[in-house]
């Protein structure tokens, strides 16, 4: 009995002997060593010795193993110089990624570069920051800034160095053109184009054509555009268009590219007319139209017949309302059935009237200048309302129109050397969309 106390007490004095060294993980095959052969010795000795102390000590030297077995290894520096590609994690800091690593005194060190200091302090999940670990720990870190830009920090000698690296990019003219069957998204994917393509051809016919509404089967594009690639892969944000056709209920509209001699972008048709209008054609992002403009209507709550002097887009509440074009706030403030109200006044006897608010933007108030675009408030229900929408009303010298069909003013025309260089830039692109639409409807027919 005093043997095995003896035995047990010099495997427990070697498991402390080795964890005290510094290599924390060369020790365990010599402990494993010990313990083989400990098992093996209680072995010889169950011949001599009763079997309950062999008993406590094969549960001794178990509970010893297991201690050794579930104690957790932090992540090393390999000893040879190797990337490590880390994807980040949502919560995950830099401090928490350089620790993992067990290299915290060189985010010490990285912290002291403002540009480093910076970009990792801002770090975003998903991306990968790379490392390249050695036996003095890290030796170069690589971190993407966009797709085609990245931050790479080198080790020199005692000190890191950090700049920052521009890909080669490539770029194509390319062209494509589709058929609307069922959706303007669907026909572009048989086109080939990505989403942000048939975006940016909504929004530069978004003044003639309302993309919600007035689509049809059998309507058709055209698009050149420019395509950019870094090591040979196409960059994710796609374009710009440089030139568009778009023949919607078989009117047919045309946009180019064009960048005037104040630095100043926009689309113009074939002739330098603006496809920019004053005013934008609806003024918030609705599921669907719920009453049109009526002389005639019945009122839905006084069942009388009232005229409808407006457009009713239906939106959930706290939708933002944009107005339609620049001009002044001539009121702000509750108005009768029409409930929370903003009147903005613009140029050449236009008006606009937006109803039915739940609040206002922060800060409107009368006089307040506002730019197209800009939110002024937000889908409501109030005054006499069946349900949240947005009641809104255009006006020309102070009478009611059709806020679908009214016809909208231009924005400024090109002139002088502006049209030349237009004319100049725009005709080959010209030559091409009358290609592609040849090639279209011959394909169709």
């Amino acid at each position: 009995m005093i043997y095995h106390r003896d035995l047990k007490k010099n495997i427990r004095n070697e498991v402390s002997l080795k964890g005290s060294r510094k290599e924390s993980q060369s020790w365990l095959p010599h402990f494993l060593a010990a313990a083989i052969g400990v098992s093996l010795l209680g072995v010889v000795l169950a011949a001599t010795q009763d079997p309950a102390p062999r008993q406590r000590l094969d549960v001794s030297v178990a509970q010893e193993l297991k201690t050794v077995a579930s104690a957790p290894i932090a992540a090393q520096p390999t000893q040879a110089d190797d990337w490590v590609d880390y994807t980040i994690q949502p919560g995950d800091s830099a401090s928490v990624i350089f620790d993992k690593y067990q290299i915290h005194r060189a985010l010490l060190e990285l912290n002291e570069i403002p540009l480093v200091k910076k970009v990792l302090a801002n770090i975003h999940p998903g991306k990968t920051l790379s490392m390249k670990l050695g036996w003095n720990g890290l030796q170069e870190l690589k971190y993407p800034l966009s797709e085609t830009r990245h931050l790479t920090v080198t080790r020199a000698g005692d000190h890191f160095s950090a700049k920052t690296i521009e890909k080669p990019v490539e770029v194509r003219r390319l062209s494509a053109s589709g058929v609307i069957d069922s959706s303007l998204f669907l026909a572009g994917k048989r086109a080939g184009i990505s989403d942000s393509l048939i975006m940016q051809l909504v929004g530069i016919f978004a003044y003639d054509i309302d993309f919600a509404l007035d689509i049809r089967q059998g309507d058709r594009f055209d698009i050149i555009y420019d395509e950019r690639y870094a090591d040979g892969k196409p960059l994710k944000k796609s374009g710009p268009i440089l030139a568009a056709r778009f023949t919607n209920r078989n009117k047919t509209y045309t946009a180019f590219r064009f960048t005037d001699k104040n630095g100043k972008t926009g689309y113009y048709d074939d002739e330098g007319r603006s496809n920019r209008k004053a005013f934008i054609r609806t003024p918030v992002k609705f599921s669907r139209i719920s009453s049109f403009f009526n002389p005639k209507r019945k009122h839905p709550i006084l069942h009388t017949i009232r005229a409808h002097k407006g457009v009713d887009y239906a939106a959930p509440i706290g939708t933002p309302v944009k107005t339609t074009a620049n001009g002044t706030v001539r009121f702000v403030g509750r108005k009768g059935g029409y409930g929370n109200v903003v009147v903005i006044k613009h140029f050449g006897g236009y008006s606009t009237l937006y109803a039915h608010l739940s609040k206002f933007k922060k800060g409107l108030k009368r006089g307040k200048r506002v730019k197209q675009g800009d939110v002024i408030a937000y889908v409501g229900k109030t005054g006499r309302a069946t349900g949240p929408h947005l009641h809104y009303e255009f006006r020309v010298n102070g009478k009611h129109k059709d806020p679908l069909k009214v016809r909208l003013p231009n924005a400024p025309s090109l002139a002088g050397g502006d049209l030349s260089a237009f004319k100049a830039q725009t005709q080959p692109l010209l030559v091409q969309l009358k290609t592609l639409s040849s090639s279209q409807l011959a394909t169709i027919e």
